[in-house]
């Protein structure tokens, strides 16, 4: 088979090379950059002689990029090359005889200053752009949804942070005897963060974060009911040893994710608080629920002899339904709670990932 060149068509721009291969149906593309700046192609197609093979070779003036963009359609092949420096060329090839098969492409031929013209303008409309983009997007009360949600996970995190640094302090210098006073030296406190929580669910309800509802309603949920009906209205309760291990596990949790969300509120992030939020959470989480289910459990007799908060049964004199089988149900929904969150937080966790990896190429 005869080895033939096809007619090409060339045109630049600042930073561009344009080329227009005259082969229709063009088959067995191979084009190559060789490190003496030379392109290279061949390719099987329909030219000026017919179906052949057509080759050729070009030795640009500068430096290129080694990438190479190219589109075959059933009339001809496109290729792109970006230039090494942004500049405008006297003529294509390092060799000032153009080759015979080699043409302008006046189609998308430009003089230097028709180029600079067309640039400017992209630039423009780039700009304007920008400008419009940033004025649609200009919030009048960022700042202040800013400043909000900095003072919140702020005094969450001081919140929480007492809590944890009193617990461990007092299991330092009491041991195990600091397990049965939990509640009564950190109670107050602990009743202030969880009802200060409830804005967990009332920011993103209002649009100020972007995280989801249900899971945020599931936690503060759970944990308000621990707190509220299992610690709070059974004095028996109080002093058992489990209280420490709930507010342990959920204070070790909040003093990372607050200062995480405090510092992304003014754009800063911290490496290892980052690696902390987004990993501390897969032992943390799963062990604060079996606390939360122990106190649960051990509950359920008290209640079923004192009689709180049981349901009268109309027409029944003297009978009523003990608020356990209550908790036994609550038991169930903790569990699939804790699925429903922790795939959330998985999620969370790849996406966060997914994100830096991205970032990093």
């Amino acid at each position: 088979m005869q080895i033939l060149t096809p007619h090409v068509y060339w045109a630049q721009r600042h930073a561009e090379i344009f080329l227009r291969v005259e082969l229709s149906d063009a088959k067995n593309l191979d084009i190559s950059l060789h490190q003496n700046n030379t392109l290279h192609f061949r390719a099987l197609g329909h030219g000026a002689k017919g179906d052949n093979e057509y080759k050729f070779s070009l030795e640009f003036l500068e430096p290129v990029k080694p990438e190479i963009d190219h589109r075959s359609t059933q009339r001809q092949v496109d290729i792109k090359i970006r230039k090494q420096r942004e500049r405008w060329w006297d003529r294509l090839t390092l060799q000032e005889k153009k080759p015979l098969f080699l043409a302008p492409d006046f189609d998308r031929w430009l003089d230097e200053s028709d180029a600079e013209t067309e640039l400017q303008a992209q630039e423009e409309q780039k700009i304007s752009k920008i400008n419009v983009e940033s004025r649609v997007r200009e919030d009048p009360y960022l700042g202040l949804k800013k400043g909000y949600l900095f003072m919140y996970n702020l005094v969450q995190f001081l919140g929480f942070s007492w809590i944890f640094v009193n617990m461990t302090v007092r299991l330092f210098i009491l041991g195990q005897d600091s397990f049965y006073d939990t509640f009564h030296t950190t109670a107050d406190m602990m009743y202030f963060c969880q009802i200060l929580a409830v804005f967990e669910v009332v920011n993103p309800l209002l649009g100020l974060v972007k995280t989801g509802l249900y899971p945020a309603m599931i936690q503060v949920a759970g944990r308000n009911v621990v707190l509220f009906v299992i610690f709070g209205c059974l004095e028996e309760m109080q002093s058992k040893p489990i209280v420490f291990f709930v507010f342990y596990a959920w204070s070790s949790i909040e003093i990372f994710r607050y200062p995480f969300y405090m510092l992304a509120c003014i754009s800063t992030e911290w490496k290892l608080l980052t690696w902390l939020r987004y990993n501390l959470w897969i032992p943390l989480y799963p062990l604060g629920v079996i606390s939360e289910a122990v106190a649960v459990i051990q509950s359920l007799p008290i209640f079923d002899e004192t009689r709180l908060f049981s349901l009268p049964l109309p027409g029944f004199s003297g009978r009523s339904v003990s608020f356990s089988y209550t908790l036994q149900i609550y038991l169930v929904l903790m569990f699939l709670g804790l699925f429903v969150n922790f795939r959330h937080l998985y999620k969370q966790r790849q996406r966060r990932y997914r994100c830096r990896k991205r970032k990093t190429h």
